[in-house]
């Protein structure tokens, strides 16, 4: 892949969790950013352990040739919490903007279970017409709120939410306006069709419209332990559904020929988050630079 157009960063969901702290909650700031900068990567989502001004965030990152390229955003439009959310996203805009990101990355949150007990596999949300017309409506108004600042904003499609599936995908897509991207995960789509051509049918279908990539493993074993017990997505986080690239089931080198082959612009983000006790995330992280750097030439 060509150097000058794709930059390669790294989520601290791998050292902590945001949504199990417990998880990692031994590894501090400075020992995962210091990290991310020894095992090769430039770059770096914000977590929950991250200092939230600029003036003091920024010089512990300089100093280790990190840069912010994102950092997640909950929406909640379809529950009718626009002006909440569009106050809210504002003032993460601005922070985002301060660090040098140039992209959002949103997620619609109304009527998650993400978060819940309940099986992610069998009782996702399903957003009605009226809901779906207010998520498109609310997200192509942030596309223009963060236009305005020289910034783009993605949809992350996630397992447990309303925007999960192909289907689900294609329907946002086509809602919204051009402005509004994708933030292409290749692991969450892969958990939820349950298919390699069906992660890459959404990549080449929505090329254009994609401003940020996340590079996420999965383990069919624990997608189907999920299955069988009807487990929660965090339980299934716990006992490894997700892993770095090339330490799981998917086959990264089509992904990477097909951004590639495009021009693809951007970042691309590591995502695995993985219980820290039972996968050393520094550990994973050279694994996964190691990876990149063979199937990828970054």
């Amino acid at each position: 892949m060509n150097k000058e157009n794709v930059k390669l960063a790294i989520a601290p969901i791998g050292w902590t969790n945001d949504d199990m702290p417990e998880l990692g909650k031994e590894n501090t700031f400075q020992q995962t950013v210091s990290e991310m900068a020894l095992a090769g990567f430039t770059g770096s989502e914000v977590g929950s352990k991250y200092p939230r001004d600029p003036a003091v965030l920024k010089p512990m990152l300089d100093i280790r040739g990190i840069e912010i390229c994102n950092a997640w955003f909950s929406t909640f439009f379809a529950n009718g919490d626009k002006a909440k959310t569009i106050d809210e996203f504002v003032n993460h805009m601005n922070f985002l903007h301060a660090m040098g990101a140039r992209v959002i990355g949103c997620s619609e949150q109304s009527k998650s279970i993400q978060g819940t007990t309940l099986p992610v596999l069998e009782q996702k949300p399903i957003f009605t017409d009226e809901e779906w017309r207010l998520t498109a409506e609310g997200y192509n108004e942030l596309a223009e709120i963060a236009a305005a600042k020289g910034m783009r904003v993605t949809l992350h499609h996630h397992m447990g939410t309303g925007i999960q599936t192909v289907e689900e995908i294609d329907r946002f897509m086509a809602l919204t306006n051009d402005t509004v991207g994708l933030l292409y995960d290749t692991g969450h789509i892969y958990y939820s069709e349950g298919s390699q051509q069906a992660m890459l049918d959404v990549l080449q279908k929505y090329l254009p419209r994609i401003f940020h990539v996340h590079l996420k493993d999965v383990r069919d074993e624990v997608v189907a332990e999920v299955r069988d017990n009807h487990l929660c997505f965090l339980d299934g986080v716990k006992k490894g559904t997700f892993t770095v690239p090339g330490d799981g089931v998917i086959d990264f080198r089509p992904v990477f020929k097909i951004l590639d082959d495009y021009g693809y612009k951007g970042w691309m983000v590591v995502e695995a988050e993985q219980d820290p006790a039972l996968a050393n995330p520094f550990e994973y992280a050279v694994k996964a630079r190691k990876y990149i750097r063979e199937n990828a030439g970054l």
